[in-house]
C-alpha cells in the first residue's frame, strides 16, 4: 500500500513513527497499527484525489476527503472501534505534520470519531476459574508441559498478568518473589503481589523443566527449548473449555478479566485494581464495575420475588 505514497509522504510517515516510538512509549503492536492506518489513509488520498499530494496539502484537506476515507474504510468492514483508532492515528500524524509545515489542520483535527460501545469484559466465575487452573494441564503429553501450562494460567488469574507479560518473564524472576516487577504496555512498570499458589506453580514447573535456566533465558519454554508461543496457551485453554463446557470467551485473557472482577466483587478498591492491571486510565478499569453491576442485576432478576 505504501507504494502509492510519494517519497515525501513516505519519509514524513517514517519520521513521525520515529518520534512517537521515542516519546510516547506505546506498545510495538500499537505502533505497527498506527503505521498501517496512516499509510492506508495516505494511499487512499493518493487514489481519491488522482495523484500524490504535497505535504502541506495533506494537512489542509477539506473534511469531505476525510469523510470519504472513513466511508471507504467502513465499506471494507472496518469496525467502529478500529475506525476510531485509525482516525486517532491520522489526527496524530496530521497534527505533527501541521506543526512541522506551519499550516492549519483544523478540518482534520476537528473530525469526530464514530461512536462505538465498549465490549464488557467476560470473566469466568470463581468455580470455573478454579476448574481451569486445576485441569488445564490434563491433556499435556509430558508432565513438565502440564506444569508449565498450569503455571502460566495461574499467573494470569492469580496476578492479573497479560499473556505477553507472563511469557516475557525471564529466569531472573525465578524463584518468584513476593512482589513481581512487571514491564507492561508502553514500557510502563508496575509492582504485582505474587500469590503463594502462583509461586508454587512456577516452582513446580521449574523443577520439571528439562532446559537449563539462566537469568536472560525465557522463563517459559516450548518443547524445543525456545520461548513459549502464546498460541500454545490459547490452544490449551481451548481444549480445557471444551472439556469443562465453558463458552468460547474463556480465553487466556479472560483469566485476567476474572482476576479484576473477582477482586472487585470481594470489595477491592478500583484504583488499586487499576494499578495491579497496569491500566493507564481509570476509565478502562471502570468497565469491570459494569460487569459486576450486570451480574448483580442478573441475580436480582432470578431471585427477587417481584422481579
Amino acid at each position: 500500500m505504501t507504494l502509492a505514497l510519494s517519497p515525501a509522504a513516505r519519509d514524513a510517515l517514517a519520521q513521525w513513527m520515529v518520534q512517537i516510538r521515542a516519546l510516547d512509549g506505546r506498545a510495538e503492536n500499537t505502533l505497527k497499527a498506527y503505521a498501517t492506518d496512516v499509510s492506508g489513509y495516505l494511499a487512499f488520498l493518493a487514489g481519491h484525489r488522482g495523484g500524490t499530494e504535497g505535504l502541506a496539502a495533506l494537512v489542509t484537506l477539506p473534511q469531505t476527503d476525510l469523510s470519504a476515507w472513513m466511508a471507504h474504510e467502513r465499506g471494507r468492514g472496518v469496525s467502529a472501534r478500529s475506525m476510531a483508532r485509525a482516525l486517532s492515528a491520522v489526527k496524530g500524524f496530521t497534527a505533527w505534520l501541521a506543526d512541522r509545515e506551519g499550516v492549519d489542520a483544523t478540518a482534520t483535527l476537528s473530525t469526530r470519531a464514530p461512536k462505538f460501545r465498549r465490549k464488557l469484559p467476560r470473566p469466568l466465575d470463581v468455580t470455573a476459574a478454579r476448574d481451569v487452573l486445576a485441569t488445564v494441564g490434563d491433556d499435556a503429553r509430558q508432565d513438565w508441559v502440564a506444569a508449565r501450562d498450569t503455571a502460566v494460567v495461574t499467573l494470569l488469574y492469580g496476578c492479573g498478568l497479560r499473556i505477553s507479560e507472563a511469557l516475557g518473564l525471564t529466569g531472573a524472576a525465578a524463584p518468584l518473589p513476593a512482589v513481581l516487577r512487571i514491564i507492561g504496555k508502553g514500557g510502563k512498570e508496575r509492582l504485582v503481589p505474587v500469590l503463594p499458589a502462583a509461586a508454587e506453580a512456577v516452582q513446580r514447573y521449574l523443577a520439571l523443566c528439562p532446559f537449563g535456566m539462566t537469568r536472560d533465558a525465557p522463563l517459559f519454554r516450548g518443547v524445543r527449548g525456545g520461548p513459549l508461543n502464546p498460541r500454545l496457551i490459547s490452544a490449551a485453554m481451548e481444549r480445557t473449555r471444551a472439556r469443562l463446557g465453558l463458552p468460547a470467551s474463556a480465553t487466556p485473557h479472560a483469566l485476567r478479566h476474572s482476576f479484576a472482577t473477582h477482586l472487585l466483587s470481594a470489595g477491592g478498591d478500583l484504583r488499586a485494581i487499576q494499578e495491579l492491571l497496569g491500566h493507564a486510565s481509570l476509565s478502562t478499569t471502570q468497565a469491570y464495575t459494569a460487569v459486576d453491576t450486570a451480574r448483580l442485576m442478573e441475580v436480582y432478576a432470578r431471585a427477587h420475588p417481584r422481579a
